[in-house]
């Protein structure tokens, strides 16, 4: 029998061991796969895991359910709160104030190894106002929520009694049943020549043809599920898992990994002594021709207190702890 047809097997025998969720959570059958990039990445070889089963949301956690939790706990977000020297040294204490990192288009063609020409820090830029003051989300409550750092996301989990995937959940739940694709919903970019994730179309970073309908983020549902009922596990934006980064985090890649949670720090050669956190799934800002994060072996990380326009996230919940209970 194919591996594939094995693991479809495997997978549909162990989702009889726990009930559909009723809180917007989808059962993910454990099971053996084979994990990594398909591109050769350096920091993502292949390597085989074995995973638990365990809830996932359906869908990046959006507006609308950030506001009922920061309305009941008043939470205060990482980009709404101002920084201090110890977060950035060297600063002027004037540049010290609120804000968070914003996706700018530069007015010319630019080197694409220098990133910093298309971000800008942006005074007042958070969840409720992503691209800064006088913007809003108004209308985007099924929107996924950005501007959310690692800690704001851990809050929010650890809130609606669940948690952050590990890396090993969050790919294995995005590969869907597919074995060694490319895509999370196959090896074709687009089936039948339909865009089938929120990414950029164009010449990145300064024109986006729009030819999946969205310049910014997307409905959480907008596009379709992958094999297991789980949306937006391609593009739209980066979600937050609970590892810390490290580029040899997947050890020599020879023993089957079982359940792993990462390694025990965080070291990013890019930028030493910065405790970092492995984001997934790429967002609207994912370019063939500078990031294919939105394929679903790819890894990227953040510094803990990091919030972006294009950062979000979903939640996890272990098999153990489950319940029906609504957020």
């Amino acid at each position: 029998m194919p591996r594939l047809a094995v693991l479809s097997f495997a997978i549909a025998l162990q989702c009889s061991q726990e009930p559909a969720a009723s809180d917007g959570m989808v059962w993910i059958a454990g099971g053996e796969a084979v994990l990594g990039s398909q591109n050769g990445d350096r920091d993502a070889p292949l390597h085989r895991v074995r995973v638990s089963g365990f809830w996932m949301d359906a869908t990046e956690v959006t507006n609308a359910e950030f506001a009922r939790f920061v309305a009941a706990t008043g939470h205060v977000t990482d980009a709404e709160k101002k920084p201090t020297l110890a977060d950035v040294p060297g600063a002027d204490e004037a540049d010290l104030v609120p804000g968070s990192l914003v996706f700018t288009p530069p007015p010319d063609a630019v080197d694409l190894r220098q990133f910093w020409r298309w971000w800008s820090y942006v005074p007042g830029a958070d969840w409720r106002h992503p691209a800064g003051p006088g913007s809003s989300i108004e209308g985007k409550d099924d929107h996924p929520v950005v501007h959310v750092s690692w800690r704001d996301a851990v809050a929010y989990a650890t809130w609606a009694g669940k948690r952050l995937p590990t890396e090993a959940e969050w790919e294995l739940a995005a590969r869907g049943g597919l074995d060694q694709k490319k895509f999370v919903w196959g090896d074709e970019q687009k089936p039948e020549g339909k865009w089938l994730a929120n990414i950029w179309q164009g010449t990145f970073p300064k024109n986006n043809a729009l030819e999946d309908g969205f310049a910014t983020t997307a409905p959480v549902r907008a596009f379709p599920a992958n094999g297991f009922g789980l949306r937006g596990m391609s593009g739209n934006v980066w979600e937050w898992c609970s590892d810390f980064y490290r580029p040899d985090g997947y050890g020599d890649g020879k023993a089957v990994m079982a359940d792993p949670t990462g390694p025990k720090d965080s070291f990013d050669p890019a930028e030493p002594g910065v405790a970092k956190r492995v984001q997934r799934g790429g967002s609207f800002l994912c370019s063939d021709a500078y990031c294919k994060g939105y394929m679903p072996g790819t890894r990227m990380k953040c510094s803990e207190d990091t919030s972006l326009c294009h950062s979000g996230f979903r939640c996890a919940r272990s098999a153990a702890t489950a319940t029906k209970e609504a957020r």
